[in-house]
């Protein structure tokens, strides 16, 4: 097993359907849906070992663009799934932006359709 600082984060939604459809279409990702008590889940499918979370539906679980941050792949480039972003009601706040001139890859930030904010980061 990888010695990884995070292995689970959790995103909080407002409307799953919409939420799940807005990581679908900017990301290509699936989902596996569960319940646990009130809370739906839709946890993003990963391959085994992978640091993975999902999206949560219920109550103490509340959309914020001022809390902490996740750190998606944005793959080979980037600019390929920030220019999904706002056609998904999503909506961009940084743009691709070099991390020490590009030497240590480049990263970006977005609203999602449920109004936290995400960032994104590749090495290209």
């Amino acid at each position: 097993m990888m010695n990884n600082v995070a292995t689970w984060f959790e995103l909080p939604v407002t409307d799953m359907r919409r939420a799940q459809d807005f990581y679908r279409s900017v990301f290509d990702v699936s989902f596996k849906e569960e319940e646990m008590g009130a809370y739906q889940l839709a946890i993003f499918e990963a391959e085994e070992g992978a640091v993975s979370g999902m999206l949560v539906l219920g109550e103490h679980y509340q959309p914020s663009a001022t809390g902490a941050v996740v750190y998606f792949n944005g793959g080979a480039d980037l600019n390929e799934p920030l220019a999904k972003v706002e056609s998904n009601s999503g909506s961009v706040l940084m743009p691709k932006t070099p991390i020490h001139d590009g030497e240590c890859g480049y990263f970006a930030m977005f609203l999602d359709s449920e109004g936290n904010r995400v960032g994104v980061y590749s090495k290209a």
